[in-house]
């Protein structure tokens, strides 16, 4: 009975969280306490278990990565890079956002999308701002380009650090495998978005005109604490980089960069915890445990056990299945809890190849679907709930089904170009 209790309570607090007929984070509380009470999660396992359990890792990792973002701000360099940026692009609304995709593309593979997001988002509604534009597009362009850039390298979607860590694949492995269709998806992205976004590009004249007018310098307030702050952020990104020769995880690290900014900024720290986004994070720690109920009760093992019943010595199928599987199901749960999840059930899959080159296309496979369909819905991947949790507190809020609609379909296009990869690279 459990199992399907599970899917039900799941169900219906996906559908309001899907229709916004309640607000996600008493959904997810709601939903979360009702797990718990019936006996659907592991008890206090919940809080302690690594594979059926929230991820802390991913909390604190958001957490420190808030608490450096608020510091920043505080020196007027997001004003500094929204004014760079607009006037760089003159206002013309595609030729900005390719711009800002094009930083947060660049910056995704070297950061984990999240914090890519976390830095370029506040830049984006400071450039709508300036240009008196919707900042929503742009916004959703971002995340979705965050997420397919990410996926090129270990460290640049969370989902690749654990499979990464779980296969034994190297940084190297990831930009070999990875980065090649990752160039041909952004690249196919960027002019695909001329055509997405079409209704929505406004160019304001006179509004541009008084934005090439400003002088950038002039938006940041203090520069010393700028140079301190960027100093840290620079430790924290190859602390980043070098988690895995370090072996320090990536929450560690934005931990002490976080109690770095503190200390450098002077700033009460008050103040600085008001810069965090509560609501986000009581999310994901809510939509965890749900997750935990499905994979407790057994709800996801079986769909794994079914998957490698179904699938039987065709290495080829099994490659598309997890790929399209992982396309379709991360659209519905967060990919980290996700990948985390059906990771043994690869690890079994590719345990059953005749030969390593066959088992590790495997891995390949459900690597990209899992990054690419964190584009498939607004709670699909984290970097879309953080970036949509920023856009309500900055007064542009994107609706569950705005982004979506637009997510749903830049997913199932890059999941069918990442097949004819998938077929023609290794099979």
């Amino acid at each position: 009975m459990s199992p399907f209790l599970a899917i039900g309570v799941f169900a219906v607090a996906f559908f309001f969280i899907a229709t916004e007929k309640a607000d996600k984070v008493k959904v997810v509380l709601i939903a979360s306490g009702v797990m718990a009470l019936v006996g659907i999660v592991p008890g206090s396992e919940v809080f302690f278990s690594e594979h059926e359990g929230i991820d802390w890792n991913v909390i604190f990792l958001l957490f420190g990565m808030m608490v450096i973002v608020g510091v920043i701000k505080q020196t007027g360099v997001f004003d500094y890079l929204g004014i760079w940026a607009a006037k760089r692009s003159r206002g013309k609304p595609y030729r900005l956002m390719v711009l800002l995709m094009a930083i947060t593309a660049i910056a995704s593979p070297f950061l984990d999308n999240v914090t890519t997001i976390m830095l370029v988002a506040p830049v984006t509604i400071v450039v709508c701002n300036r240009l008196r534009i919707p900042a929503q597009p742009y916004l959703i362009a971002e995340i979705l380009a965050s997420n397919i850039g990410g996926a090129a390298t270990l460290i640049g979607d969370p989902p690749n650090i654990i499979i990464g860590s779980r296969a034994g694949l190297s940084f190297n492995d990831f930009l070999v495998h990875m980065a090649p269709i990752t160039i041909v998806v952004f690249v196919f992205f960027v002019l695909f978005t001329r055509v997405l976004f079409r209704k929505s590009f406004r160019y304001n004249p006179e509004h541009v005109e008084s934005v090439m007018a400003l002088q950038e310098r002039r938006a940041i307030t203090d520069t010393r604490l700028l140079v301190r702050c960027l100093v840290v952020l620079a430790v924290v990104v190859l602390g980043f980089g070098l988690h895995s020769v370090l072996h320090v995880e990536p929450a560690i690290v934005a931990l002490l960069g976080a109690g770095a900014m503190v200390l450098v900024s002077k700033m009460d720290v008050g103040e600085v915890l008001r810069e965090v986004e509560w609501p986000t994070l009581v999310f994901f720690m809510g939509l965890f445990v749900m997750v935990s109920g499905l994979l407790h009760t057994g709800v996801i093992g079986a769909i794994g056990e079914w998957s490698i019943d179904a699938v039987g010595d065709n290495y080829f199928l099994a490659a598309t299945a997890l790929l399209f599987g992982s396309g379709v199901l991360g659209a519905f749960f967060d990919n980290i809890p996700y990948v985390a999840t059906m990771a043994p059930v690869v690890e079994g899959l590719v345990a059953e190849a005749p030969d390593p080159e066959t088992g590790e296309s495997l891995w390949w496979a459900f690597a990209l679907g899992a990054d690419f369909g964190g584009n498939g819905t607004a709670v699909a991947a984290s970097a879309n709930v953080v970036a949509i949790g920023i856009a309500a507190r900055a007064g542009h809020r994107i609706s569950f089904w705005q982004f979506t609609k637009y997510g749903a379909l830049v997913t199932a296009l890059t999941i069918l170009m990442a097949w004819g990869y998938v077929w023609l690279r290794y099979f």
